[in-house]
């Protein structure tokens, strides 16, 4: 996960994000389009199936791929099928899979790719505000994931759960973790002082045993074994 505050992608000194949109509904594609029509971002192409959309990255070479997990011709995972070869063949590229349903075996799997990964839920894309934020953090390195799922993940409770060594308000710092959300957000959703939180952090990763490698990728590990637990 990135640490620290949103990087301000209107900002006069930075390039615009260069966006690739793959989805067969053409009405839902054009509105998403539309909702990127702001200073920050650029639209470099469109496609409405994942052979169509590997071509256009291919080409483009975009900073963000927004894609559909369910594409043509068969309607199952071919738009996630599509994410993992990007990822494989442009591994700096980063992806956001829509998802009309919570499919947690699928977005699992997505998310253990790494950073510049996040899973949305379609229905979120009407709160424009928070669309365009989720485009930003996963183009800047973030991972996102859409507070729909971790709710699913939350009731559906398993036997061993690793994160049973956790404390009551470390996991919700985890779960504000796995919504993509830096230190400062995580402390102004909790009302507390963004040390605290970064002392919880600590503790999370210590506690879950993560391998002492770089914060951002212990963060996203931490996530992922987050998702699997639940």
């Amino acid at each position: 996960m990135a640490e620290g505050g949103t990087t301000d992608v209107g900002s006069d000194t930075e390039q615009p994000l260069r966006v690739v949109l793959a989805d067969d509904d053409v009405l839902l594609r054009s509105g998403l389009a539309k909702l990127l029509e702001r200073p920050g971002f650029a639209v470099v192409g469109e496609a409405g199936d994942a052979e169509g959309l590997l071509d256009l990255v291919r080409a483009e070479v975009p900073d963000v791929v927004v894609v559909d997990i369910r594409m043509p011709p068969t309607q199952s995972v071919e738009g996630l099928e599509a994410a993992r070869t990007i990822r494989e063949e442009l591994p700096d590229v980063a992806i956001m899979v829509l998802s009309a349903h919570v499919e947690v075996e699928h977005a699992m799997t997505l998310l253990a790719g790494g950073q510049g990964i996040g899973y949305l839920l379609k229905s979120r894309v009407i709160d424009v505000d928070d669309f365009v934020d989720s485009r930003s953090r996963v183009a800047h390195g973030g991972s996102v994931v859409d507070p729909g799922l971790v709710q699913e993940l939350f009731s559906a409770r398993r036997r061993n759960d690793p994160l049973a060594a956790l404390s009551p308000r470390e996991q919700e710092v985890l779960a504000l973790m796995a919504e993509g959300r830096s230190n400062l957000g995580i402390a102004q959703a909790l009302w507390v002082t963004e040390g605290t939180v970064e002392k919880h952090v600590r503790s999370i990763l210590n506690k879950l045993d993560l391998p002492e490698e770089n914060t951002d990728h212990r963060r996203v590990l931490a996530v992922v074994t987050f998702l699997e637990s639940r």
